[in-house]
């Protein structure tokens, strides 16, 4: 009986705003082991509280404008190898004709990917940014989110650990940008574990990264995998090292829960996907440490129940492309987004189209960048439906 009182008490200074410990956060996790529901409704609750009854998408084209990747992950198809066919090396003209496709799907977002600092590793990077005029990724980022403002969509760039300069560069073109923190543990990057070959995955490395986006006032989207070999105490610390983050510079504009699923022809594709149970749990449980962030779980990684995560907490699904495919997940397509739609309603949520940054960070943006933004804004910061629908 002690036990369920202190719970109780627990999720109801939650509700009332009030500060929770990590020790705090864990006996929550424990306690909704035997019964969710308690965590679920007070996700639930929190939700509905700071995000009112909208859910929101980025209607996006997806540029894979370079898998060549310095790193090795365990679970990660997205690298190609020289000579494979998967291979991305985009050129100028490349880019400008998705870019003129892609308004004609009516996408908002350019979302630029690339591997980790490519040219560190192979020649094959290094000569096909000379044959396109630039001296490293980063120059070529920056010339392709121009040439998407000219055209009239709004660049996000995934271009893993950018450093200070690169960043501040990007800025000047990019609305928001994007890193996944994946995980703060050290345990996982140890021979045998998922980020032991990945250098740039180490978690102080991360973080900095994290921490210069804060410094230079750039929207920022990060998270994390789930299902991957963490402990439940992994989680809640990245969890609260975002928090952290956020608290200091204001600058986290979104917290995406990504859901592992093993893939072929990689060293973790004997490793069960996340399991749902939990991966529903991690959710609520973010609501809960972070009551007013934006958080997102991507639709196509869970086709068959996405809908029922409104339920616990998200208020986002992320970038959805009518036109490419997900290039990191290519074995989960997108679902249209009129059925996003459709099954966004039934669960009581209308779906509003969203700009790569969120209304409550546009004062974070240069003013030309909010000029451009303006033209096709409603009253409530997003995007009129005409110009996506």
């Amino acid at each position: 009986m002690t036990n369920l009182i202190l719970k109780s008490e627990i999720l109801n200074n939650v509700l009332e705003n009030k500060p929770i410990a990590r020790q705090e956060i864990i006996d929550i996790y424990q306690n909704s082991i035997k019964n969710s529901n308690d965590l679920f409704l007070t996700a639930q609750n929190l939700r509905i509280k700071n995000k009112s009854n909208s859910v929101t998408f980025s209607k996006k084209a997806f540029f894979n404008i370079v898998n060549l990747c310095k790193d090795t992950c365990s679970y990660c198809t997205y690298k190609a190898e020289p000579g494979e066919e998967k291979i991305s090396l985009m050129s100028k003209q490349q880019i400008k004709d998705l870019l003129e496709l892609s308004k004609k799907y009516k996408c908002v977002e350019a979302l630029f990917v690339t591997g980790e600092q490519p040219e560190q590793k192979y020649p094959e990077a290094r000569e096909w940014l000379k044959e396109n005029g630039f001296k490293s990724t980063s120059e070529y980022l920056v010339h392709s989110s121009e040439m998407a403002l000219e055209l009239g969509l709004f660049p996000h760039t995934n271009a893993g650990n950018l450093n200070f300069e690169e960043m501040k560069e990007l800025k000047k073109t990019n609305v928001s940008m994007g890193i996944m923190l994946e995980n703060v543990s050290e345990r996982l990057t140890k021979k045998g574990m998922p980020h032991h070959l990945a250098a740039s995955k180490k978690p102080q490395t991360r973080l900095k990264i994290l921490e210069n986006s804060g410094k230079l006032g750039i929207p920022m989207t990060t998270g994390i995998l789930v299902g991957i070999g963490e402990t439940i105490e992994e989680i809640i610390d990245s969890i609260l090292a975002i928090k952290e983050l956020h608290e200091k510079y204001k600058n986290i504009q979104e917290v995406i829960l990504q859901n592992f699923h093993p893939k072929p022809d990689t060293i973790m594709k004997d490793t069960p996907s996340a399991n749902e149970e939990y991966f529903k749990k991690i959710v609520a449980l973010t609501r809960i440490i972070i009551p007013q962030m934006n958080i997102q779980i991507p639709p196509n990684l869970s086709p068959r129940s996405y809908q029922s995560f409104l339920q616990l907490g998200i208020n986002d699904w992320g970038g959805i492309s009518p036109l490419t495919p997900d290039f990191v997940n290519p074995e989960f397509s997108w679902p249209e987004i009129n059925k996003v739609e459709e099954n966004s309603k039934k669960a009581g949520f209308d779906l509003k189209c969203r700009f790569p940054v969120y209304p409550e960070f546009f004062s974070f943006i240069s003013k030309k960048l909010r000029d451009k933004i303006a033209v096709i804004e409603n009253e409530e910061g997003y995007v009129k439906e005409e110009y996506w629908k």
